[in-house]
């Protein structure tokens, strides 16, 4: 009998054991589950429409819209350099001035000649005169018999001996005309200018290449003149982007130097070939440079904007996450407690913002937050959380106590 009571009494404590270690077990469960489920505090943007870019970005340096080098046509001593680098210089403007003794002195004798020559075609038409009536007389003494044939050959020789006489010295005055002229031109070569064939405003000297009192040889280096006012950007285009550059197409360049401000420009030439060894092409954008900001050889970023779409449906770049694989978004539901994931295809990103291609989307896509989450967890929206107050922290342990 005392036996019977004891095990009764032992199966009593145990189960009471027992009773109390399964409470503590699914109180701990359910706080476990309670943490697990609690709200995580999320910020969260609409989607919007949006105005949206696709840009291809390079970089390359600026080159002079023009640039030539002045440079004499003749040799000689360089007497005068009127200009010197960051002049402003006109069409047609005197640059240098060579030593021009020598062909001022040929431009004399060349007058000179020509004025001899000129004197001598007097005395041949006086000739040509008398030739051309000895002949006549010859030929009415003829015709009445009173002449021989001989002195009527006679005649005609004359004259054509007279007329060639008057034919070279004619010749001749177009000789020393033409060597004249030659040598005005020489003297003319004398005085250096800067000329070129397209535009009529003012250009600037880039470099300086000689001194005065320099001896130069004919096509040696004087200056240097460029054209800055529109500048041409050189880049290099791969292959992947080639076919999407056309002539046309606006872009925007800026620098380094000037950083915040950005330089309106269009692509003017494309290159027809790839070279082979780096797979890229050539490509010029012409950059306007009103206020000569920009300068030749400076470093330069340029954005081609290859296509443009207004009112596309677009959400931040933020945005974006990836689960299992899939590229998506977390988007808010109707009540704003709780979120899905919504796989998407992604367009254009401009601006820190994507475009959303499909699904067709509306709502709030969370920004800020979305790694703590998967579908269907729960949320408060833009940083709203929820912390128990410490009264109930203090009985939560006093319970698990």
């Amino acid at each position: 009998m005392k036996k019977w009571i004891f095990a009764a009494a032992a199966a009593v404590i145990l189960a009471g054991v027992g009773y109390q270690l399964y409470m503590k077990t699914a109180k701990k469960k359910g706080k476990t589950q309670q943490r697990q489920a609690a709200p995580a505090a999320v910020e969260a943007e609409p989607v919007k429409r949006s105005m949206l870019k696709d840009i291809g970005e390079f970089s390359g340096s600026l080159m002079p819209g023009a640039q030539f080098v002045v440079s004499p046509m003749i040799g000689g001593r360089l007497e005068v350099l009127h200009v010197d680098v960051g002049d402003r210089v006109k069409k047609g403007e005197l640059i240098a001035e060579l030593d021009d003794d020598e062909a001022s002195q040929q431009v004399e004798q060349a007058n000179a000649e020509l004025e001899v020559a000129t004197a001598s075609i007097e005395d041949t038409q006086n000739g040509l005169l008398l030739a051309e009536r000895e002949h006549e007389r010859a030929r009415a003494l003829r015709d009445k018999q009173i002449a021989s044939e001989s002195e009527l050959e006679r005649a005609q020789a004359a004259l054509r001996a007279a007329e060639a006489r008057h034919r070279i010295v004619l010749a001749l005055v177009r000789q020393r005309k033409a060597a004249l002229k030659s040598a005005e031109f020489r003297l003319s070569y004398t005085k250096v200018r800067a000329t070129w064939n397209t535009g009529n405003g003012t250009r600037v000297v880039g470099e300086r290449y000689a001194d005065e009192g320099a001896l130069l040889k004919a096509n040696d280096p004087i200056v240097s003149v460029l054209d800055i006012d529109t500048l041409s950007a050189s880049i290099q285009v791969i292959e992947q982007d080639y076919p999407r550059v056309r002539e046309g197409q606006k872009a925007v360049v800026t620098t380094d130097l000037f950083p915040g401000i950005e330089f309106s420009a269009k692509v003017a030439r494309v290159a027809p070939l790839l070279r082979e060894e780096a797979r890229q092409a050539e490509v010029r954008v012409d950059v306007p440079n009103p206020g000569e900001l920009l300068k030749p050889g400076m470093f330069v970023r340029v954005n081609i904007e290859y296509a443009r779409k207004d009112g596309a449906p677009s959400v931040p770049a933020a945005a974006l996450t990836r689960r299992n694989g899939e590229q998506g978004v977390f988007l808010v539901d109707g009540d704003g407690k709780h979120v899905r994931f919504v796989p998407v295809s992604v367009g254009l990103l401009y601006g820190g913002r994507a475009e959303i291609v499909a699904p067709p989307l509306s709502g709030l896509v969370v920004t800020l937050g979305h790694h703590l989450l998967e579908d269907g967890a729960p949320v408060h929206l833009n940083g709203e959380t929820e912390s128990p107050r410490r009264d109930d922290a203090k009985a939560a342990g006093r319970s698990e106590r």
